[in-house]
């Protein structure tokens, strides 16, 4: 057996339980907290606290970056098969998507069919399901991690087609010498508009607006 997971009251009591399971002390193991568990109302609603306790000469080959890949590829196909939605997951590197100063561990690109229940409006539902993924992971390696979750491409594509717009719309503000305000958009896509056009020495950007109806706007640089 090169791995354990068990439940209990507590994390602790689970953690002593995969112990002696394995036969080996906590300095022979990796310990993940896969639930706190809960204590709930007068018993009500209460859950155990899980933990998985694997050998370390089990993943002594393998790099932190492997496991957190692993991992988080792991937890986004438990997502979609709790879904109900027949997919599969493919990891690409950060670089495909321009990401290579460490903003990104990996990309996790979902593919299947009629998928754009995932994306929803203004890929809203993708980026939710991209926020519990690095919570969950999170939780689990006790470390802040940053994975990106796509669908079919999607996010590249409209990466590149936020960048080509962003650059029309400066070309229109110079020529009319009037500013244009774009179409409202989550901070995600108004920070992709906001870096194509940081270097820009004609125009400058700003959000304006509250919520969820802030847009970017563009303007002549002074």
């Amino acid at each position: 057996m090169q791995n354990a997971e068990r439940s209990a009251k507590s994390a602790d009591e689970a953690i002593e339980l995969a112990l002696a399971d394995l036969g080996v002390g906590r300095d022979q193991v990796i310990i993940e907290v896969l639930s706190e568990g809960r204590s709930g109302i007068l018993g009500i609603g209460a859950e155990e606290a899980r933990v998985r306790v694997s050998l370390l000469d089990a993943i002594i080959s393998e790099s932190p970056q492997d496991e957190l890949t692993s991992s988080s590829k792991e937890v986004l196909e438990t997502i979609l098969k709790a879904l109900g939605l027949p997919t599969t997951v493919n990891i690409k590197s950060p670089s495909t998507y321009g990401m290579t100063d460490g903003q990104v561990t990996c990309v996790l690109d979902i593919q299947g069919e009629d998928l754009g229940i995932l994306i929803g409006r203004r890929g809203k539902t993708l980026f939710s399901l991209q926020y519990l993924v690095n919570l969950i992971l999170s939780k689990r390696l006790r470390s802040r991690v940053k994975v990106f979750v796509d669908v079919e491409g999607y996010r590249l594509r409209r990466q590149a087609s936020l960048k080509a717009l962003a650059l029309r719309m400066a070309d229109q503000v110079r020529a009319n010498r009037r500013g244009i305000t774009l179409e409202a958009m989550p901070p995600h896509e108004r920070r992709i508009v906001h870096l194509a056009l940081q270097d820009n020495p004609y125009v400058v950007t700003e959000s304006i607006g509250e919520g969820d109806d802030r847009k970017v706007n563009i303007t002549l640089r002074n």
